[in-house]
């Protein structure tokens, strides 16, 4: 189920009824972006932003950038025609909110072929309640559609009925359990955004918190995030060169005894991740 990597260090929201935020996602620095039709969007200019997304995604006018539509929720009033109009457009991903078990991805895959959607457009769901923490595993693995699982922590930090804390407390439970259910059915997991704007301390080190939990990168909703998430999501300059060091160390044994860098033990595990640093690394430095 696993595919190739593919760079989601900055995934930003931009508001789908924001012609002028649309026109702007051309020239972020971003990874990817989510056109947004549901929480940025009020009930009356819902249409009009439906309009505005489809036809952005539509174009080619966002160059490397991953195009993705999040559509409103199954069960609300606009959820029906958001998806056949967003499966029309043919983004790289539709995004759906508050998606709590496997049925419900197969029966939005099933919609997706429904309503034509090419081959390339994925489906990203979100992970914003207790159930669907509990059941991330199942989700993950209904749909070899689904390329994503993207946190909504606001929404879980309601339904927990928890508190925003420096650290996460409350969350790490849940974020974790929705990363090893990544992991292991071989897609990838986006982090839930940071909501001050104004304190990029605070962001960062949650950005260096999701690093170390293992995510691959955060879901941003202000521009100005998008420069520290991404160098927090991509390999430091020392890093990159410990993993050559590791691979050419490996290399040069050619199997023979034991294998040290740097004083350390590698064994073929440490090679793997190595590996990874450099086509991450790769991969990044082909984006800019």
């Amino acid at each position: 189920m696993s595919e190739p990597y593919r760079p989601r260090r900055s995934v930003l929201y931009m508001p789908g009824s924001n012609e002028r935020a649309l026109e702007k996602a051309k020239t972020l620095p971003v990874d990817g972006l989510i056109l947004d039709l549901e929480d940025a969007v009020a009930p009356d200019a819902k249409p009009g932003a439906r309009e505005n997304v489809c036809a952005a995604a539509a174009s080619s006018a966002y160059g490397q950038r991953e195009v993705t539509i999040r559509v409103n929720a199954a069960g609300t009033p606009w959820h029906d025609a958001d998806l056949e109009a967003a499966c029309a457009a043919g983004p790289d991903g539709i995004v759906v909110p508050k998606v709590g078990s496997a049925d419900e991805v197969r029966s939005l895959v099933a919609a997706m072929e429904r309503h034509g959607a090419p081959d390339r457009t994925r489906l990203w769901a979100m992970v914003e309640t207790p159930g669907a923490v509990l059941d991330a595993r199942a989700i993950a693995a209904a749909s070899d559609r689904l390329a994503v699982l993207v946190l909504g922590t606001n929404d879980l930090v309601k339904e927990l009925r928890a508190r925003f804390v420096a650290g996460r407390a409350p969350l790490l439970t849940s974020l974790s359990l929705v990363v090893l259910a990544a992991r292991e059915a071989g897609v990838a997991v986006l982090d839930g955004v940071y909501n001050d704007v104004v304190d990029l301390e605070g962001f960062e080190a949650e950005c260096r918190q999701g690093v170390d939990l293992g995510f691959d990168g955060k879901t941003l909703i202000h521009p100005g995030q998008v420069e520290p998430c991404n160098r927090a999501f991509a390999p430091s300059q020392a890093e990159v060169e410990d993993a050559r060091g590791v691979v050419a160390a490996w290399a040069a044994a050619r199997g023979r005894g034991v294998v040290t860098h740097d004083g350390r033990m590698v064994e073929n595990l440490h090679v793997e991740v190595a590996q990874r640093v450099l086509a991450v690394d790769e991969a990044v430095r082909s984006r800019s």
